[in-house]
């Protein structure tokens, strides 16, 4: 034992000791010291204490000279390091960002750390600059000019905020059998089957299939949920067209809500989607016969998102077809059975956005459309009226 740097603890030290090994939350650097400190307090020697803390003799050493000399805090943690000089300048970081969110250059589909590493060299005073350091300067700015992200960008005028509140109003509607709120939409498959026969999973090894594939076409999905109740139906088509529409809206008014005054009818902009798909269809006395009993609200553009069905689908891709399914046959079969389940298990989506939450989301949108319709600044529409 080294008599110059003997540990001895106090309860309380030895209390606080206790407590961090049992925690087991900070760093394992911290966690061994504080079991090298307790053994060593223990009375055992430097060879013993190395061996049960897993560490080397000359730690379980200096460990020791810290506490002695310098206290537990000391121990304990490592002192701050100043590290070296920022290789960049506050400017020159702020010219990186800039650099980075301009065009790469010509021939380039995106800036990589190498071509930002460069470039910093052309346009500052640095003989040589690595892409590490540049790396490390954007993740400070949470920065990643070679990713991209696809996105509708939907423009926000009166229309869009007039369609998306009569829809939202609609979601947030008191549920009325005699007038239901549907929300259908539809979303391809491609039929794809198996070129040779995948490999069943063993212990260790996961489901092996080949990476080739035998394409056999494609299909349609119409895929319908009640917002008020915990219902769903998915119907498959091979086309995407007019009629199908047509016969869709058909079956939902005379099997599906035979007993409803009026179905309303969530939509996006498709094409299809239109009262005028019924009388491509049908003969004009058949067509305003459903017209009369259907009622269509229409999703602003590119907002999608506010379809509810589009949650639907997503669970419906992800549970179900999520995998190669080879013809049309199979796929209803599946379908089929998975519907079933998810009806039965009542199942239904929480709709949280609402009016309120949207005009509170989108208020400085609102601001401009009442400013472009009063004829005011934004300043005189935000400040009260005197009195």
């Amino acid at each position: 034992m080294n008599v110059r740097y003997r540990v001895t603890l106090s309860d309380e030290e030895r209390t606080q000791l206790h407590a961090l090994v049992a925690r087991g939350r900070p760093k394992v650097r911290e966690v061994k010291r504080a079991q090298l400190l307790l053994a060593a307090d223990a009375g055992a020697s430097d060879v013993e204490v190395a061996r049960a803390v897993s560490t080397s003799a000359a730690t379980v050493y200096r460990t020791k000279r810290c506490f002695v000399e310098e206290g537990l805090a000391a121990a304990l943690h490592d002192a701050p390091r100043p590290g070296g000089v920022r290789k960049l300048s506050g400017k020159e970081a702020a010219l990186l960002i800039a650099t980075a969110c301009a065009a790469p250059p010509e021939g380039r589909a995106c800036w990589t750390l190498e071509l930002l590493a460069g470039e910093m060299v052309r346009l500052t005073a640095h003989a040589s600059l690595s892409g590490a350091t540049v790396g490390r300067r954007l993740a400070e700015n949470k920065l990643k000019p070679w990713r991209e992200k696809m996105w509708c960008i939907p423009k926000i005028n009166s229309e869009y905020s007039a369609r998306m509140e009569d829809v939202l109003d609609l979601y947030a509607a008191p549920a009325d059998p005699k007038r239901p709120v549907v929300s259908p939409d539809e979303t391809p498959i491609q039929l794809i089957g198996e070129s040779r026969v995948p490999l069943p999973p063993e212990p260790g090894k996961p489901r092996r299939c080949d990476y080739e594939y035998v394409r056999h076409g494609t299909a349609n999905l119409f895929v319908c949920v009640d917002v008020n109740r915990p219902w769903r139906l998915v119907k498959v088509t091979e086309r995407r067209t007019n009629e199908d529409f047509a016969a869709f809206v058909r079956e939902l008014v005379d099997l599906h809500y035979a007993e409803a005054e009026c179905v309303r009818i969530v939509l996006d902009n498709l094409s299809t989607h239109t009262a005028a798909a019924l009388y491509d269809t049908f003969d004009p006395a058949e067509a305003r016969r459903i017209l009369r009993r259907v009622e269509f609200h229409y999703v602003p553009k590119h907002a999608s998102w506010l379809n509810m069905v589009e949650i639907e689908i997503g669970v419906l891709k992800k549970q179900c077809l999520d995998r190669r399914i080879p013809d049309v046959a199979v796929v209803r079969r599946e379908i089929a059975a998975w519907e079933k389940k998810r009806n039965e298990s009542g199942a239904r989506i929480e709709w949280m956005f609402t009016v309120e939450r949207a005009r509170q989301k989108l208020g400085r949108v609102y601001r401009q459309l009442e400013t472009a319709r009063l004829g005011t600044t934004p300043q005189q529409v935000t400040q009260p009226r005197a009195a």
